[in-house]
């Protein structure tokens, strides 16, 4: 018993007793039957986290925030990548389930039927992310993606910009917040937006091809909205090749706040999403969930906002 307690709540023994087991470990190769274990606990100490990509670091704040607090918690997490598919998000969570996961993340609101039915049916706890949605599964940790492209569109309209165009990737998310972006401007009163979009994931060449197409239409534009950071960063690159001066010429608005968006030249305007926050906020709620299995809960329904940050770009 003592050492399970070390291997799976250490913070239950001394730091002298961890150790001895450790070496223990180290010396015999020792590997944990998890599946042993969960037979006999009803637990399986694993939490599923689906992503659309790991090619994009736009998430990685939030995963690497939610993997910490939920392995000090004593938690193991699974990785799936989605691809921005629905589709594709049921087939993981077909497989997943059969691992018995203590609880599942989703990155995103967007389910088949089939994958809200079986969720539904599992009884695991589940928070969505990085989203808000009227009708959650269950749990609900993330932020408005209309708000973020009608806010975006007064800011920007504020500074004077009147010929707007937009690059995006194909993904649900981002086509919601470029999309409401368009429909503010229109009832702002600029009717024609032009809007390209490209196959994920997020690149530099999705964001250089972006703004080659623009640039082949009638109508420049003084302003390009991008779907992330790293198109808009690639939208900087095509820019500066072909000698245009931003934000002179042209001005650019990203989404995501990466950490290179404030070093690049010039720095990226951009919306900020606390992603740190996110993740803990997520991993705050499936502990919660865990430690208090039974009853009625409050539902979780949490709104971590969003900031724009104006730059050299705009």
């Amino acid at each position: 018993m003592t050492v399970s307690r070390a291997l799976h709540r250490p913070e239950l023994v001394t730091e002298d007793t961890r150790e001895k087991v450790r070496e223990a470990v180290r010396k015999t190769g020792y590997v944990s039957n998890m599946l042993a274990g969960g037979l006999a606990s009803n637990k399986s100490r694993l939490v599923a986290i689906f992503l659309p990509t790991i090619a994009n670091s736009i998430f990685a704040d939030t995963v690497q925030s939610l993997m910490d607090r939920l392995t000090q918690a004593g938690y193991q997490t699974l990785l799936g990548l989605t691809g921005y598919s629905a589709e594709q998000e049921e087939k993981l969570l077909e497989a997943v389930l059969g691992r018995r996961p203590d609880g599942i993340v989703l990155t995103g609101t967007l389910h088949t039927e089939s994958s809200r039915l079986r969720l539904a049916q599992a009884g695991i706890p589940v928070v969505e992310s990085w989203d808000l949605s009227e009708a959650p599964l269950d749990m609900l940790v993330g932020f408005s993606h209309e708000k973020v492209g009608e806010e975006t569109a007064r800011h920007l309209l504020k500074k004077g910009y009147k010929r707007f165009s937009v690059v995006t990737i194909s993904d649900p998310r981002g086509l919601r917040r470029c999309n409401s972006l368009i429909a503010e401007l229109k009832r702002q009163g600029i009717e024609e937006v032009p809007m390209e979009v490209l196959a994920p994931p997020a690149t530099l060449e999705v964001g250089r091809e972006g703004l080659r197409r623009l640039l082949e239409q009638p109508v420049s534009p003084d302003i390009v909205v991008c779907s992330s950071d790293t198109v808009a960063q690639g939208v900087l690159a095509e820019a500066a090749s072909r000698g245009m001066n931003v934000p002179a010429d042209l001005a650019v608005m990203g989404f995501g706040d990466l950490s290179s968006a404030a070093q690049v030249h010039p720095a990226l305007s951009t919306v900020s999403v606390d992603g740190k926050n996110i993740g803990l906020q997520v991993a705050q709620a499936l502990l919660e969930r865990f430690a208090h299995p039974a009853g009625s809960h409050d539902p979780v329904r949490i709104d971590t906002g969003f900031t724009l940050i104006d730059r050299a770009s705009t």
